[in-house]
């Protein structure tokens, strides 16, 4: 008998989906070392290989909350356009179009992080641990783990999914990619609020 947490635990790790993990599990007596090799040997090879061809294919979607308060559109998209038609795909772009509108991402990736934006950031998080009396030997270690924290809370393919906190809008995608067998990417994404960049200190 396979126990959920370790199941869930497998996932976490991988980033494989539910049934392939306790299969896995199943597969090699409950090994999670075993299984996690095997899913790597399997799902998450595959991904990893798909992942180098072309993407050109996909949907453009859109999602309107809270009484047309917040809009977004976003682009993922995948290899042929069969695949973009499936409801796994849909969902999967709606689910990034939700992450968008609840989380507010400003960047796709920690790559897109212009330098600039990192050294003022380190500048601010090293000024607090000094200010906060933090030895100096570990002032760096300090700003280097809070600035992992910035990248996650930034940057939409490191933010933990709004629907299951255990796994990454990164990973969630590379469950994707190994269930439907095709390269995936988010192209592009956008976020309108209304009354978003206006001065409202003055009326009308």
């Amino acid at each position: 008998m396979i126990k959920a947490e370790l199941v869930k635990e497998l996932r976490t790790i991988t980033g494989a989906g539910m049934m392939d993990c306790k299969n896995a599990l199943v597969e090699t007596g409950g090994d999670k070392e075993k299984a996690i090799n095997l899913l790597r040997e399997k799902g998450l090879a595959k991904a990893a290989k798909k992942s180098g061809r072309v993407a050109a294919q996909g949907i453009v979607d859109s999602y309107i909350h809270l009484g047309g308060k917040v809009g977004v559109l976003v682009e993922v998209n995948c290899e042929t356009d069969f695949v973009a038609k499936t409801p796994d795909f849909k969902e999967f772009v709606r689910d990034i179009c939700l992450q968008v509108a609840a989380t507010n991402p400003a960047y796709l990736e920690r790559e897109e992080v212009p330098p600039e934006i990192v050294e003022k950031e380190k500048e601010i998080l090293r000024g607090q641990a000094i200010r906060e009396g933090k030895p100096e030997k570990i002032v760096d270690k300090i700003v280097s783990g809070k600035l992992e924290k910035y990248y996650q809370e930034n940057c939409l393919l490191e933010q933990l999914f709004v629907k299951d906190q255990d796994i990454t809008i990164a990973k969630l995608m590379t469950e994707k990619i190994a269930k439907l067998g095709e390269n995936m990417l988010i192209r592009r994404f956008v976020r309108f609020e209304v009354g978003e960049g206006q001065d409202t200190s003055t009326p009308c």
